[in-house]
């Protein structure tokens, strides 16, 4: 089990990263945390997609004027990483301006505060 989890390390924290996200965006009635959480599950599927992209001793997707061979390293992943970190940006600024707005119109940001007061 020590030497499994010593060579798959990335996707074990993968998995705690993605859990602890999951768990802070149930768990709490905060608005904002929620956002945190969103970040963290977000950040866990981006080390998922790089860790799965490694490929040991390969080199990158570049050919050298002479040729050569050997694996090459799929730049798919990092290309799709790196559009999905601008998108998630984006997504968190726009979350957090919402909340703000929340919070200037309710004076709060907790979850069952608002239900109630959006039951009224």
């Amino acid at each position: 089990m020590i030497e499994v989890l010593a060579t798959r390390w990335a996707y074990a924290t993968f998995v705690v990263v993605m859990v602890a996200g999951l768990y802070m965006m149930i768990a709490n009635a905060n608005l904002v945390k929620k956002v945190i959480g969103l970040n963290l599950f977000q950040s866990a599927i981006f080390l998922f997609f790089i860790a799965s992209a490694y490929v040991d001793g390969a080199k990158p997707a570049i050919v050298s004027p002479d040729g050569g061979g050997g694996p090459y390293v799929s730049p798919l992943p990092h290309v799709i990483v790196l559009t999905a970190i601008v998108v998630g940006v984006s997504l968190t600024a726009v979350a957090l301006a919402l909340i703000v707005r929340i919070h200037e119109e309710y004076g709060t940001v907790d979850e069952s505060v608002l239900r109630e007061v959006s039951d009224d």
